[in-house]
């Protein structure tokens, strides 16, 4: 185990160092080709003013030196294909390895967490959790159960005298009488005396006798 983790930056340290030097040698590659490119232009255009020229024999080596060119660039162009095989040969191996190292480290963090934690314990501590609620269960329900003289009292009984309360109390606020609101005061204008209000016949009658006794 030590081992593979120290010996996993070392590895990554190569591969690294194996695609930079990778990209330096396709970096020369490329400028070289630049180089015959521009080498075989010169040749072609050298051909063309011997041509004018009339000396064929001139041109005709110019023609040979831009096909050597040529054929110089299309082997570097093969060797840059090649590297870019390689390069992303490589930089998948190292995607893998990467890959194959992490599901390794995760499947040895879940072997040790298992290996912490088996099923016997999952089920003893489960066993202990439902005992414990049952007993605060039973705990609760003892001290909801009155004890002493409150045992005794039958509960319909109670009911019954407290139906009998409210009835009585509902009688006592249905004989009740109804106080009647007080009469409004009689607003009189000032300098105004209030009509006096209409005798009945029995009035009348009743005033004209009390006058007959007095005279």
């Amino acid at each position: 185990m030590f081992t593979r983790m120290f010996g996993k930056p070392k590895q990554e340290t190569n591969a690294l160092a194996t695609l930079d030097k990778l990209n330096e040698t396709l970096e020369m590659l490329e400028k070289k080709e630049n180089v015959l490119q521009k080498k075989a232009a010169v040749e072609v255009e050298k051909a063309k003013e011997f041509t004018r020229a009339k000396n064929k024999r001139a041109a005709i080596q110019c023609l040979k030196r831009k096909r050597l060119y040529e054929q110089q660039i299309e082997q570097l162009g093969n060797f840059q294909l090649r590297i870019h095989d390689q390069m992303i040969l490589l930089e998948g191996a190292k995607a893998t390895t990467e890959t194959v190292d992490a599901l390794r480290t995760g499947a040895a963090a879940m072997k040790a967490m298992q290996k912490a934690t088996n099923i016997d314990d999952v089920d003893k501590t489960m066993d202990e959790i439902n005992e414990q609620t049952e007993n605060m269960k039973q705990i609760q329900e003892a001290l909801a159960t009155p004890i002493g003289a409150a045992a005794d009292f039958d509960e319909d009984e109670l009911e019954a005298e407290l139906e009998e309360l409210e009835g009585a109390e509902l009688e006592e606020q249905l004989l009740q009488p109804t106080i009647a609101a007080p009469a409004a005061p009689v607003q009189v204008q000032a300098g105004r005396v209030p009509a006096r209000p209409k005798r009945t016949k029995e009035e009348e009658e009743l005033a004209a006798l009390q006058a007959e006794m007095a005279l």
